[in-house]
C-alpha cells in the first residue's frame, strides 16, 4: 500500500498534485455510485416482478374482448328488438283506432 507522500512528484506544484488526487478520488467515487445505482435498479426490478401481478396473455385478452363484444351485441340487439316491437305495437294500435273511428263515421252516414 502506498501513501500519498510516496507518489508525490517534486517537479509538480503541490496544488496540481492535490487536484490530481482529488480528481482521481472523485472519479472513483462516481464509478462506485454508478455501479451501486445499477445494482439497486436491478434489485428493484426483480422485486417489482415478484410483487406485481402477471400480465394476461394476448390470447386471453383477445378472448375476453370477444366475450364482451358478443355480450354487448346481444344486449344491443335485444334492446333494438324490444324498441321495434314496441313501435310496431304502437303503430298497429294507432291504425286500429283510426280504422275504428272511420268505420264509426261510415256507420253514422
Amino acid at each position: 500500500m502506498q501513501t500519498v507522500g510516496d507518489t508525490m512528484d517534486d517537479d509538480k506544484p503541490i496544488t496540481e498534485q492535490a487536484m490530481d488526487t482529488i480528481t482521481a478520488a472523485v472519479e472513483a467515487t462516481k464509478d462506485a455510485a454508478v455501479t451501486a445505482v445499477k445494482k439497486v435498479r436491478k434489485a428493484a426490478k426483480k422485486a417489482a416482478k415478484k410483487v406485481a401481478p402477471k400480465k394476461a396473455s394476448k390470447k386471453k385478452a383477445k378472448k375476453a374482448a370477444k366475450k364482451t363484444s358478443k355480450k354487448a351485441t346481444k344486449k344491443a340487439s335485444k334492446k333494438a328488438a324490444k324498441k321495434s316491437s314496441k313501435k310496431a305495437a304502437k303503430k298497429t294500435a294507432k291504425k286500429a283506432t283510426k280504422k275504428a273511428a272511420k268505420s264509426k263515421k261510415k256507420a253514422k252516414r
